[in-house]
């Protein structure tokens, strides 16, 4: 999850960013950097990291021609700029929103989303521009935290204001493979879990890939 307002950041933007990885340490060494790993090693061509964050996904591309890593976030993006040494294949840095991509139609071979159509302001839009990127061949994959169902989703939908002010914009409550579905992608091999450590009011998660449909 990622911060995605332009301009001035809040205290509560720089207070997440700064005490983001800290809050995922334990996450990423269970079972999100096994993931991340599997979801994103064998992406080739040009490869579009969307909300890029911290940097999570660098360490794990290794087939990939370039990495363009796009965060809106300033405070994010000095810790995204930092881990750039670390990358196993060429990278760069664009200061961008999902809304508004700087760049032309079919320019990726791939789009990586990972913890980041939770925070983005519209993710219609959003998701629009990424099919607007993606080559009609190219694959987008994802890992995100959907929408539960029953008592938990009405909680989740309580829980939304106060969680889109201390976690920078997150929506806990979202349905991303309907809006998937909506922005004419064809969602595949779609894997839901509930990981350890457990996030009640944050899970389920979806992990998996989609093509543009048609």
């Amino acid at each position: 999850m990622t911060p995605h307002a332009a301009g001035r950041q809040s205290r509560a933007e720089l207070r997440f960013a700064a005490w983001y990885d800290r809050i995922n340490a334990v996450a990423e060494q269970r079972w999100a950097g096994r993931l991340r790993r599997r979801l994103v090693a064998d992406l080739g061509g040009q490869v579009l990291d969307l909300g890029a964050g911290t940097g999570a996904n660098l360490p794990y591309f290794r087939a990939a021609s370039t990495v363009t890593a796009v965060e809106p976030s300033a405070a994010m993006r000095e810790h995204l700029t930092a881990r750039l040494g670390g990358a196993q294949v060429p990278a760069q840095v664009v200061a961008a929103v999902g809304e508004e991509l700087p760049f032309p139609a079919a320019a990726f071979d791939a789009v990586v989303c990972t913890l980041v159509l939770c925070t983005v302001p519209d993710p219609a839009r959003t998701l629009a521009e990424i099919h607007r990127v993606l080559k009609p061949d190219g694959t987008m994959v994802f890992l995100e935290h959907v929408r539960a169902r029953g008592l938990v989703a009405c909680a989740q939908d309580m829980l939304t204001p106060l969680l889109r002010h201390f976690a920078a914009g997150c929506h806990p409550n979202r349905d991303t493979l309907a809006a998937l579905r909506a922005a004419g992608f064809a969602p595949r091999d779609v894997e839901a879990f509930k990981p350890v450590p457990r996030f009640p009011l944050i899970a389920p998660f979806v992990a998996g890939t989609a093509r543009p449909a048609g």
